[in-house]
């Protein structure tokens, strides 16, 4: 990742409703749920939900694929692998390996592909 996707992925989160759907996700996992779910639970209007979901994809920090007539929204757990190693890869004065438990503990056993 690159200072300008980072910075995109960094100005995703920096909205509250955004924060809001990626944590979500985040707490939900792979297999994600449908974007009309994501609205009832943090009860954010459909129309303004669907301008949030595409920053955060354009940002790499979630995905979605349709099933049936529903599409259902995922965290994408590279993009976030790759934002979080971003943040901490100069960890240190250069050894990043003190900063991987911070990053194995921040995407659980679940979340490590």
């Amino acid at each position: 990742m690159d200072t300008a996707d980072a910075v995109a992925a960094l100005g995703a989160l920096a909205q509250e409703s955004r924060l809001k759907v990626f944590r979500l996700l985040v707490q939900e996992g792979p297999e994600g749920i449908p974007a009309g779910e994501i609205a009832r639970r943090l009860e954010v209007p459909h129309n303004t939900l669907s301008s949030h979901l595409a920053i955060l994809a354009r940002a790499r920090l979630v995905t979605s694929r349709k099933e049936s007539r529903s599409v259902i929204y995922s965290v994408n757990i590279e993009g976030t692998r790759e934002l979080l190693s971003f943040l901490v890869e100069d960890c240190c004065r250069g050894a990043p390996q003190l900063c991987a438990p911070l990053i194995a503990s921040t995407l659980a056993d679940c979340c490590i592909t």
